[in-house]
């Protein structure tokens, strides 16, 4: 029998639908293109999304109820997913679509407001702005989808999830790894698949082109089917806000939606969160940099060729970047050998899938040695020499050599400003623990403080595979 929720839903989806009609005929009939809902369908929508965050109040997991009751709530038939949110007016703000919404039962529904909160603790707003110069906006939001629904039952049958990047892109992932793992993996797959696409008929593009351009009106007012590459193009219209600030309305949000005890993957989430200071560690940095030099494919045996998957003789293809890579070290610094030999282990397992170059600079007040290495056990010990310190010889060395990125550890202390301007390649700095900030004027390049952070094994030990127990080594990355 049809409960009372059932039929509520029922009667406003045909409502939502009348909207949607109406709309259409106003458009053929005087170009109208402005999508008229009734106060009356708002206020019986959101009576009905009361009912749902009243039954996420009453459920073990009731923090989402008292988060989602701090927030603005509107309707957009624009946007490809039944929510969406984004930060406006000094608070968070989540939208519905009800024809995409209200094709789902009410555990479904509880579950995508779950999702859109969960994109909020995980800090996704900021953090997948962190790669839009280097990854594709789909790679974005597959990966970010996967780690948020790892936690969340009853999804709508369209989720994203990992079982499902896997199949649909001849993946193999793992569990519980954080985004930046997930985000790799998926352009990879993606650029491969760009490069079988090239090859279709262009006469079809000519057409499909004619009806996109009949259509586009349309399409920017209404949406009625779930489109995983624009399910977060609302964050664009968030308000210019610093990470911090934001990060400051988030722990009020979450400080006042704490009512009692939080699974453990919500502790550890919230926990992250709050630790962070908001800002990408360098090594995640650094890999974020390595997605926008662009060079050949490198071969590899580990994942199966895209354009004959049974062929297990032929070998698949990694992302490719040219990673013509120069790594100064400042002898004259703070910085002691042990932290220099961790720090160029994780750069060396940083650009392992890559075609790579490493080229070793160690430098006082001019070039003392230069050696490449290939893996760990190239690395020397620091020559034992102490002059003052000069940026500007590493920098003529670079752009003699026509690099294409320069990692530059140092204390910080040296020049005002370098003599040397580089030229076509990104440079980052890494401050030594010790250190305090670099004495340039114009850095020209990004700044980060050295931290020790383990690379994540991709390993999965079954034991941590849990729904509510998870260790804070389970937990998918805050980049803290």
């Amino acid at each position: 029998m049809e409960t009372f929720f059932e039929h509520q839903v029922k009667e406003l989806y045909a409502k939502a639908d009348n909207i949607i009609n109406s709309f259409f005929m106003a458009k053929r009939k005087d170009g109208h293109s402005e999508l008229y809902i009734p106060q009356e369908f708002k206020d019986e929508f959101f009576s009905l999304v009361d009912k749902v965050n009243l039954s996420l109040m009453e459920d073990k997991d009731n923090f989402y109820g008292y988060f989602l009751l701090q927030m603005s709530k509107d309707i957009r038939f624009d946007i490809s997913s039944p929510t969406a949110v984004n930060f406006k007016g000094a608070r968070y703000v989540i939208y519905f679509n009800p024809i995409i919404f209200l094709n789902l039962n009410i555990k479904q529904m509880e579950s995508t407001i779950k999702h859109e909160i969960l994109h909020i603790l995980s800090r996704h707003l900021f953090r997948a702005k962190e790669f839009k110069d280097g990854y594709s906006t789909l790679a974005i939001n597959l990966a970010m989808n996967i780690v948020v629904n790892t936690y969340l039952d009853h999804l709508p049958p369209y989720s994203v999830t990992l079982e499902w990047v896997n199949v649909n892109y001849s993946l193999n992932l793992l569990p519980f790894k954080p985004f930046e793992y997930y985000v790799e993996e998926i352009q990879t797959a993606l650029d491969l698949l760009e490069a079988d696409e090239d090859t279709a008929d262009e006469s079809k593009d000519e057409a499909d082109n004619a009806q996109d351009a009949t259509d586009h009106d349309q399409d920017e007012i209404i949406e009625t089917e779930y489109n995983p590459e624009k399910t977060h193009d609302l964050w664009a219209e968030s308000d210019d806000i610093d990470e911090k600030t934001l990060q400051e309305f988030t722990e009020k949000f979450i400080d006042n939606a704490q009512k009692g005890s939080l699974p453990n993957y919500l502790e550890s989430m919230i926990s992250s969160l709050k630790n962070s200071k908001g800002e990408l560690p360098w090594n995640l940095y650094l890999k974020r940099l390595l997605g926008t030099v662009e060079s050949n494919k490198k071969k590899t045996i580990t994942r199966r060729n895209r354009r004959q998957p049974e062929r297990l003789d032929l070998r698949g293809q990694l992302r490719s970047h040219k990673a013509k890579i120069v790594v100064a070290l400042d002898i004259s610094g703070s910085i002691s050998d042990q932290e220099f030999k961790h720090a160029l282990r994780e750069v060396l397992e940083i650009v392992k899938n890559y075609n790579h170059e490493i080229t070793i600079i160690e430098c006082d007040n001019e070039i003392r040695r230069v050696y490449t290495v290939k893996s760990a056990k190239d690395i020397k010990d620091r020559i034992n020499i102490s002059g003052g310190t000069k940026f500007s010889p590493v920098f003529e060395y670079a752009n003699q050599h026509k690099v294409n990125l320069l990692v530059y550890f140092t204390d910080g202390k040296g020049e005002e400003k370098l003599l040397t301007i580089p030229r076509g390649y990104k440079t980052l700095w890494v401050i030594s623990g010790k250190g305090d900030k670099l004495s340039l004027k114009e850095a020209y390049g990004a700044v980060k403080k050295l931290k020790n952070i383990v690379m994540k094994d991709d390993s999965l030990n079954m034991s941590d595979v849990k729904r509510d127990g998870f260790s804070m080594q389970d937990q998918e990355s805050m980049g803290i």
